[in-house]
């Protein structure tokens, strides 16, 4: 098993144990901010779940059906999770204007607060473990699980920092209030989720840095006398690169055929936490303008 299938087997337990502790308090003492804490967190563990299956789909060799893989389940599984927060932050927005109306007021504030204090150190120590684990694997899905979980970490600051305010002060509305900017908050955090995933998805370009390192490495190929059509895309982990490589008509093919294994390897290495798939197109000649009639 990968380690980026065990963080989420990790994350999705730890997110158990905070939904089934935040929403038995939040019921229990009416707050929006703590229920919109354990909704949060529900949905934390509706897609870790979601993503280890995701991850395990992934890893399965090219078939005949999906002749290039299934990595695209990675940023399909960034997306889902991009587009369930923002959902889960439209329903979190919408019971905080209702508590506005409703003005119900708040009970068992101290059990709430010893709540936030323990979910908050849970919280931190498993967005301490996913991050090493992005870091690492440069996984897409584990840097959404990171980015997601830190959300959370933030999210459960402020609804402690409420609850102590309306524990001293009996001012009940900063709680929808809070709710509200936490869910919006979240809205904010999973754009770039979404982003990135579906350009993925649209088989983006990579980063304009990542194309100048190509191109700078493709320059410096004494070998060929230019090159053209340089095509790149990212899929999961791996990346894919096309390019025509022009060599000298009187190159024979053994040597054009050693020139491109060369340029494969060292495309290889510029991306050492990927798997690079290059695939070089030996030209005799420039036929690039003969492409573009």
């Amino acid at each position: 098993m990968r380690i980026e299938q065990k963080a989420t087997l990790i994350s999705s337990t730890v997110a158990f144990i905070l939904v089934s502790v935040k929403l038995f308090v939040g019921i229990l003492s009416g707050s929006v901010a703590v229920l919109a804490s354990a909704i949060d967190s529900l949905l934390d563990m509706v897609v870790s779940i979601f993503n280890y299956f995701a991850l395990h789909n992934s890893d399965k060799e090219p078939d005949e059906l999906f002749n290039f893989g299934r990595r695209k389940l990675e940023p399909l599984a960034a997306v889902v999770e991009g587009t369930i927060i923002s959902l889960s932050a439209l329903f979190i927005i919408y019971e905080a204007i209702s508590k506005i109306f409703k003005k119900a007021p708040l009970e068992h504030l101290d059990l709430s607060i010893i709540v936030m204090v323990g979910s908050m150190v849970i919280t931190a120590g498993l967005v301490l473990f996913l991050s090493v684990v992005a870091k690492k694997t440069g996984n897409m899905v584990i840097k959404a699980d990171a980015l997601h979980y830190k959300t959370d970490l933030i999210s459960n600051s402020a609804v402690l920092v409420s609850l102590i305010f309306i524990s001293f002060t009996e001012y009940t509305l900063i709680d929808p209030i809070l709710g509200m900017l936490i869910g919006a908050y979240m809205i904010y955090s999973a754009y770039p989720i979404i982003k990135e995933g579906t350009l993925m998805l649209l088989d983006a370009a990579l980063p304009p840095h990542d194309v100048n390192q190509i191109t700078h490495l493709l320059d410096s190929q004494m070998s060929i006398n230019g090159y053209h059509d340089l095509r790149t895309r990212k899929s999961g982990s791996d990346i894919y690169i096309s390019v025509h490589a022009v060599f000298s008509i009187s190159t024979s093919l053994f040597d054009a055929h050693q020139a491109g294994d060369k340029i494969e390897l060292l495309l290889a290495n510029l991306f050492p936490d990927n798997t690079v798939h290059a695939l070089i197109h030996l030209d005799p000649y420039d036929d690039s303008q003969n492409d573009q009639e």
